[in-house]
């Protein structure tokens, strides 16, 4: 069940600019909260840069994404890093991520502005990119950073280390690091297991192994993964589902747990996420949902 939280009064409203119909249920979701108490107000999509700033700068209780589960997580990456409260509310396909259904909001609002909800919190992990002693990026991951082949449709070679040892060698299309959150995602897809969303472990699964091992691997939340890529061909890395980043031979990815969470609001009991994750495989094409 939900509980007495800080009654939240100032709000960013956020949207992805290329959602149908996004842009006009934002004006009409912060409309409603000033409506109903809410002090501040601020919306718009994730191309306002002035709305980002003010975000950044604290300014804030309280984002909430319209959208999907990519969305979801450009906003989590947004809120994380400030500590700042997530609301989803799904105008997507799925919205495993999100909290309230489309045409829901107006009956759920009101128990935000009141403080009746609780927090969860989400491990997120710490993806770098290192060719040899230089650092080329670090990116905050929520759901997976995924290592894998280009367009060259050939597998290729990841040696994997897990606290300085090594674990295995894969010829594989794609090996991914996964939360628990993103035990949902792409990790699914490729035949990992499901985490509840409290647990903090790290999942490595690979994609197409050929010859490898096949097991998707379950590690604690203290280890280091270090992922080194063996090419004659295009690889890549991606996070969260974002642009590819090439991968040269003997490119290194490191990954470790992130000292930042992301925080979604939530006004379900935990056993939300069991009840979801049935419905979600029910509406599945692949199990003939109608």
């Amino acid at each position: 069940m939900a509980g007495p939280q800080k009654v939240p009064k100032r709000f960013a409203v956020i949207a992805y600019a290329g959602m149908p119909g996004g842009q006009s249920e934002v004006e009409t979701v912060a409309n409603f909260l000033l409506e109903h108490g809410a002090e501040a107000v601020a919306w718009g999509t994730f191309q306002d840069s002035e709305l980002i700033h003010r975000v950044h700068s604290g300014e804030f209780d309280v984002l909430i994404a319209l959208g999907g589960d990519g969305t979801m997580l450009r906003a989590g990456s947004l809120a994380a890093p400030i500590g700042l409260p997530l609301l989803g509310i799904n105008l997507g396909h799925f919205g495993f991520l999100t909290e309230i259904r489309q045409g829901e909001w107006r009956q759920m609002l009101p128990r935000l502005l009141a403080g009746d909800y609780r927090l969860e919190e989400r491990m997120m992990l710490r993806a770098e990119h290192m060719r040899g002693d230089r650092s080329l990026g670090a990116w905050n991951v929520i759901n997976e950073v995924v290592v894998c082949r280009g367009q060259f449709v050939r597998p290729i070679q990841i040696e994997v280390h897990v606290d300085g040892y090594l674990l295995t060698r894969y010829v594989a299309d794609g090996l991914l690091a996964s939360t628990p959150t993103g035990s949902t995602a792409y990790a699914l897809a490729a035949g990992g297991p499901i985490l509840p969303p409290e647990l903090r472990n790290i999942l490595i699964i690979p994609v197409a192994p050929h010859l490898s091992m096949n097991r998707a691997m379950v590690l604690s939340e203290g280890s280091g993964v270090k992922m080194t890529v063996h090419t004659s061909h295009e690889a890549v890395m991606s996070v969260d589902g974002h642009l590819p980043i090439p991968l040269l031979e003997s490119d290194e990815v490191l990954v470790t747990v992130n000292d930042l969470s992301v925080h979604f609001v939530r006004f379900q009991d935990p056993g939300y996420f069991y009840r979801n994750i049935t419905m979600y495989m029910e509406q599945s094409p692949l199990t003939g949902s109608r």
